[in-house]
């Protein structure tokens, strides 16, 4: 057998050795999907179907891209680097720099990131004296995403009120400031790549000869115009080879459309289905339980779990009676997890919406253990990174106003907000760019932008040295270093300016890539575009052994020794916005699959029965998704008083004042519930929050929040007698 193809499971092996045929590739968590998708490229190349310029592979992070790459490299004696495998906005991007005059734009064309977007936005806004209240930048920016990645241009949006037509008129200006500016965000590198392809047959037909086996992971997170791009790449007759999980599609708020399996399916006339089932991961319980949650989702493509590992530990359930309770028990168990010897960056703290993390956060301070927020501020969006890309991207283009907005007065030199309004002004009047406007601004502040003006022409005099060097007389020359020097808290933004250094250098080194006619592409444009395309992805720290807090959909991709899943209350997870819905729900279901999957060896759940959220106290019942478990995989480390309806409130108390016991049992046979409302003659409605004793005695405590008081406790005979 062919070495390549060693220890491959059965469906691996049919999957990677498949003719030149389209497939779809169900592969579930921890079933191997990237061995099999770079194992697949390298069977294609070594037994001469294709060369490696043949194939096109696409991937959704920088990171799976250059793990594919590295792979490759291992697998075939081949230089990999000038291989067309990378996320949908870096391959379009490169399309478009090969091809920039035929896309209309310019060779040196640079990209806004989220950030840069809504600051273009707001410029525009002030521009058109338009109300930035009634039209917020953030949500004219989701707008404009949202049009692009359906393929709409403004003059295919539909738009049945003013408010619409308005938002149309200004997602149009946008188009003609970006273009006047020679700068792209990301939704429009995707678009302008489309349209590239759809208008111009020749080249359309250049690519669609040239990529004969086209390669997608991650399928379910495709949006409707990444759909169409690769079907218009695939339409010469190419074979598209798809692998994703259905399961997993989690991105729906995203523009994700996971019916983009069921199109493929379809619309390719795919007869290669192959599930990849077998989990390389978990032990048995953990794929067991979700399992058994996923398969509640109606319509599914349909896959089980299993492993070789043997079922492992049971799952750890832990009902708290508040989050402050739960964020307690986690720090608890962290520190005991620590002491016999788990690595703490092994260990993962998942929620479902941020607002959790705050008690999560004050309890792992307090018991003095390490943690890091996934996908905190990011090295490229840290506001002194952006400050020295900003003049490089003056460098390379003086007419980048979004750059130039940026860094014209700072470090402060004297140019106030009268100056910048005239300039802007004067762009407008002679439908320039500011940089090109400044000659047409008298008196100081003229003076002090000619200034400017010099400064960066002394920049742009500097751009024939080396990257790295560049970047660092960049920071030096533009004032930065001096500026964040004599800052209070100055060091961290000096040593990620030095950081950024060595991020030049390292580009140079690793990262620079042959354009189409073999000549390196300019390293400052390609840095520039690498730095944007970067910016949205998360800079693993150094230093701690620390514990990892993240959202479910930050853990998206990753695994770890041991997971705790908490806040698993209706409500919460699933959320409120999306029980109604049956999509809405069936998503919760795939992030909750997502959730377990991320666990190899122990699985906590934990929930609270009151949570502070929103500044406002809310009494809870357990999950749904607790209840799709089998009870045979659970192992309670609390008695199960929510399972029997009753909820213990924190820190609650007798009307007299005094301190009721922290656990107690509940009452049974009652013939109330917790989060039952009741209405008492004296104190009006109320809400069941919590019982204690049992027949005849049982006493039933209630939340009034009337006249001052909160908590009552009243006896079952005296409320059902109220």
């Amino acid at each position: 057998m062919n070495p390549l193809l060693a220890n491959l499971n059965e469906p691996q092996l049919a999957a990677v050795t498949l003719p030149a045929v389209h497939a779809l590739i169900l592969a579930g968590a921890g079933s191997g999907k990237t061995r099999v998708l770079t194992t697949r490229i390298a069977w294609l190349i070594s037994t001469s179907q294709v060369s490696p310029p043949g194939i096109l592979a696409v991937t959704f992070t920088n990171k799976a891209a250059k793990e594919m790459l590295t792979r490759l490299a291992g697998m075939l004696p081949i230089n990999v680097k000038g291989m067309w495998i990378g996320t949908f906005h870096g391959l379009c991007n490169r399309l478009l720099r090969a091809h920039h005059r035929d896309a209309g734009l310019p060779q040196l064309f640079q990209i806004l990131d989220s950030a840069d977007q809504q600051s273009a936005v707001k410029r525009l806004l002030k521009s058109l004296n338009v109300d930035d209240e009634k039209f917020p930048p953030r949500e004219l920016c989701h707008f404009i995403n949202a049009q692009k990645e359906q393929g709409l241009r403004p003059a295919a949006v539909e738009a049945w009120d003013d408010w619409t037509r308005k938002r149309v008129g200004l997602y149009e200006a946008y188009e003609a400031q970006c273009q006047r500016e020679g700068v792209v965000d990301f939704a429009e590198l995707l678009l302008r790549s489309y349209e590239l392809l759809e208008r111009n047959e020749p080249l359309r037909r250049h690519y669609q000869e040239r990529f004969r086996h086209i390669l997608v992971d991650e399928f379910q997170d495709t949006n409707k115009l990444q759909y169409k791009w690769l079907s218009l790449l695939a339409g010469g007759g190419a074979s598209m080879f798809a692998v994703g999980d259905d399961d997993q599609s989690i991105y729906a708020f995203r523009g994700a459309d996971v019916g983009n399996m069921r199109d493929f399916e379809r619309e390719f006339k795919v007869d290669n289905l192959i599930r990849l089932e077998q989990n390389y991961r978990s032990h048995g319980n953990i794929l067991d339980a979700a399992n058994a949650i996923i398969k509640n989702n109606p319509s599914r493509l349909g896959k089980n779990l299993w492993t070789e590992a043997g079922a492992g530990e049971p799952i750890r359930v832990y009902e708290a009676y508040s989050d402050l309770d739960e964020a307690r028990f986690i720090a608890e168990e962290v520190k005991a997890l620590s002491r016999d010897g788990h690595a703490r960056a092994e260990i993962a703290l998942l929620y479902r919406s941020n607002a959790q993390s705050r008690a999560l956060e004050h309890a792992l301070f307090s018991a003095g253990l390490p943690y890091r927020v996934y996908g905190g501020l990011r090295f490229f969006e840290r506001a002194e990174v952006k400050h020295a890309l900003a003049y490089l991207r003056l460098i390379a283009n003086t007419d980048d106003d979004t750059a130039f907005a940026r860094v014209v007065n700072f470090p402060t030199r004297g140019i106030g907000a009268r100056s910048l309004e005239s300039l802007q002004d004067a762009a407008k009047a002679a439908n320039s760019s500011l940089h090109a406007a400044i000659a047409q601004v008298s008196g100081a502040g003229g003076v002090k932008l000619k200034a400017f003006a010099e400064l960066i022409l002394k920049l742009r005099d500097a751009a024939h040295l080396p990257l790295p060097e560049l970047v660092d007389h960049v920071i030096e020359l533009s004032g930065l270093r001096a500026h964040y020097q004599n800052e209070k808290e100055g060091q961290e933004r000096l040593a990620n300016l030095d950081e950024l250094i060595n991020a030049a250098a390292s580009f140079v080194a690793e990262e620079g890539v042959a354009n189409e006619e073999g000549e390196l592409s300019s390293e400052l444009a390609s840095f520039l575009a690498h730095a944007s395309l970067e910016a949205g992805e998360h800079q693993a720290g150094e230093g701690d052994d620390a514990l990892q807090l993240m959202t479910v959909h930050s853990a998206k991709g990753l695994e770890f020794n041991i997971v705790f899943i908490c806040g698993l209350e209706e409500g919460l997870f699933p959320h409120e916005n999306a029980i109604s819905e049956e999509k809405g729900l069936e998503e919760e279901r795939r992030l909750m699959y997502v959730a377990l999957t991320r666990a190899r060896q122990r699985l906590y759940l934990a929930f609270a029965q009151t949570r502070m959220l929103h500044g406002q106290t809310r009494y809870n019942l357990p999950s749904r998704f607790l209840d799709e478990v089998p009870e045979e995989l659970l192992k309670w480390l609390t008695p199960r008083a929510g399972k029997q309806g009753f909820a213990v409130p924190s820190a609650p108390t007798f009307s007299n004042g005094d301190a009721m016991p922290r656990r107690r049992e509940s009452s049974s046979g009652s013939g109330f519930r917790i989060g039952q409302s009741v209405t008492h003659a004296k104190f009006g409605l109320g809400v069941i929050v919590n019982a204690e004793g049992g027949g005849s005695d049982a006493r039933v405590q209630v939340n009034f929040g009337t006249a001052g008081m909160k908590w009552l406790a009243l006896s079952v005979a005296k409320l059902e007698a109220a």
